[in-house]
Parts: structure tokens; sequence; C-alpha cells
């Protein structure tokens, strides 16, 4: 609308009108996203269909058999893009468990997320997934495809703040293996599991640094150890064929003893999806293998940053245990997520791109 001064005037819509779809067709999901240390997290919330299990690996195996359409849909343009996160909230056949949740990114579904766990003990708490809120910390048992984690939430005057949890047994799968890769020869990696398996390399091997070097340089050198690690390593786990697959390369900084400054890394998983975070899961695994090593001690905490954003988690191992036949720790993982905003998608019948494009 013209103003009589020849200028633009701002249109006021209704608040409902805003708010509310025109007339369509075609189902609707609806979802809150949050973001944890810069990594997204599409928390769905209605729309989905019953997923069927007597358990929530048997969940993971049926979603990813039978409703992938939907992972597409939400974590694909034009709704999502290349480097999204979800979560699927989902029942836990654990007594002890307030949820369960499934993970999905751009490749499939993981096993283990440590960001994801740190938003969702918030909305837990915030969206009354647990009956009676504590001060100063309310504890929200997350039952995740690798195991049970624990969650424990700040709250005070019916406000939610930081999270920690502590993980799943985390240990060492082995040290020094050499791989072989086709532009960069031989490197040399060490394997550590944290709810999910990664494949640890300092970044200073292939002449990068995890926090000035192009994310695309340091995304190749990452993919390439994956692809090696993959092809040329057996992976096991004591408890479940389900975890025994590697999500990732972690590249670091090199700087593994123990120091009260940080130490950065920056996490590549599934199909060359870059992690905003320091990687809750990536930073129980490598502090297991910090422990393994003999760099850091019970109860000792170091600050992880992430070398794409800066954002920082804290993370110590707080108990010895043991996952089959390795020692492993229980690892405790600190951080902050915020809330970005909710949003309901429709998928129309006649838009041929309804259910997601990547460019790569």
């Amino acid at each position: 609308m013209a103003t009589r001064q020849g200028e633009w005037a701002l249109v006021t819509w209704s608040t409902e009108m805003e708010m509310q779809l025109p007339p369509h067709e075609g189902d609707e999901l609806s979802v809150v996203d949050m973001h944890t240390g810069g990594e997204p997290l599409r928390i769905i919330h209605s729309g989905y269909p019953e997923v069927k299990g007597d358990s929530v690996l048997s969940k993971r195996r049926y979603v990813r058999e039978h409703l992938d359409h939907l992972r597409r849909v939400l974590m694909f343009e034009p709704r999502g893009h290349y480097d999204m996160y979800g979560a699927l909230v989902v029942d836990s056949e654990l007594p002890e468990a307030d949820l369960g949740v499934l993970f999905m990114h751009n490749e499939g579904y993981s096993t283990m997320c440590g960001h994801a766990v740190i938003a969702l003990g918030r909305f837990a708490v915030d969206y009354k997934l647990v009956k009676e809120p504590q001060s100063p910390e309310t504890q929200v048992n997350i039952h995740c495809p690798c195991g049970l984690v624990k969650a424990f939430v700040e709250y005070s005057e019916g406000k939610t703040g930081g999270v920690r949890f502590l993980s799943v047994p985390a240990f060492t799968f082995a040290t020094d293996v050499t791989v072989s890769l086709e532009r960069f020869g031989d490197v040399t990696v060490d394997i550590s599991y944290g709810g999910a398996f990664y494949a640890f390399v300092d970044a200073k091997r292939f002449g990068l640094d995890v926090t000035t070097s192009r994310t695309r340089d340091l995304v190749d050198a990452a993919t390439a150890v994956t692809n090696a690690v993959k092809s040329q390593v057996k992976l096991y786990h004591p408890t479940s064929d389900d975890l025994a697959f590697l999500y990732g390369t972690i590249l670091t900084d090199g700087k593994d003893d123990y120091s009260s400054d940080p130490t950065a890394n920056m996490c590549v998983f599934a199909e060359a999806q870059v992690d905003r975070s320091p990687t809750g899961s990536g930073v129980t695994a490598r502090v297991a293998l910090q422990y393994h090593r003999g760099l850091i001690r019970l109860n000792q905490t170091r600050t992880f940053q992430s070398g794409a954003t800066g954002s920082q988690f804290t993370g110590r191992a707080v108990e010895e245990t043991k996952c089959g036949d390795f020692k492993a720790v229980v690892v405790e993982v600190s951080g902050r997520a915020f809330y970005t905003g909710v949003s309901r998608f429709v998928q129309e019948p006649e838009d041929k791109l309804t259910h997601g494009f990547l460019l790569k």
C-alpha cells in the first residue's frame, strides 16, 4: 500500500491470520525447534504415525524401514537443510525411563546424540513429560537407542536452564590404528565409543586447524578417514550389533593432555554432516579415550570447544565401569540448549518436492 508521500507502508495482519495456514490439503507435522551450541534439534511434536516395536532399538529399525520418507520431509529442504538434526519422542520399554527417543539426520538414524539429550532435557520438563519438576535440578531419564541416559535439568521458579547428563558406559575400542587413505596416505587414528563410535585424529596430520581452516577442507579430511575406517576396521559392540558402526570422525586440535584451557574439535558425521556444537557423544568418547591413555583422572573437568562456532561443553569421567570386556567410564557432559521456534509443516499432495531434496 502506497502512502501519499510515495513510500510503502507496512501491511498489518491480524495475529490470527499470521498463525493460520490458508485452506489446504495434506498431512501436517508440528515441531519444536531448538539448538545446543549452535547445532539444531527439530523435535517432532505431533503428526507422526504410530511407531511399532517392542523396544527403542526395534522402533529405530521400524522407522528406517517404514517411515523414512518422513525423515526426509523434516530434515531435507525445503523444510530443513543438509545439516538438520531431529528427534522423535517414543515410548520406552524401560519402566524407569521418562521417554524414549529416536535421532535422525541427513543419512538415517543415530544411536546417541548428546546435544539432543541436552535439548530434550529442557523440552521434557517444559512440556511436562516429567510429572513433578524439582529444584534445583530435575532428573529426566531418556532412553536412547544406545541405552538409558540420565539428564539433570536446572529448574528454578518454573524456568529450565543448563543440562548435564550421565552417559552410557563409554570405552576406547582401539588406539593407534593405521588406515590407508587414497589422498592422504597412511593415517593413525584412535577409535572410541560414547554411545556411538568415532574415529579421532589430530587435524594437523592434514595440515589443518579445526578453528581456522575452511570447513570444506576439514569435511574432506574427516570424510576420507571415516570411509577408510569403515572399509578397513571391523567394529563390534558387546551388547548389540545395532550399535557396531562408525558414526563419524572427530578432528581435534591435539591438546589431549589435561589442561584448564579449552580443547577444540570438529565432528563430521553421517553423510558429511558438520556438528556445530562440540558434540555431546563425541565429548563422551573423547573423555573415555583421554582417561584410557592416562591423560585425565576421575572428576577432572575439561572444556571442549566447537571448532565451528566456538560453543562449549564440559566433560568429565565420574565413574569406572565395564562394557562387556571393555574397561569403561561413565562420563558427565554439560551444556545449554535454547528454543528457536515452533512450526507446522504441511505436505500438499500436488507439491512434487514435498518429500524433500538435498543440494550437495
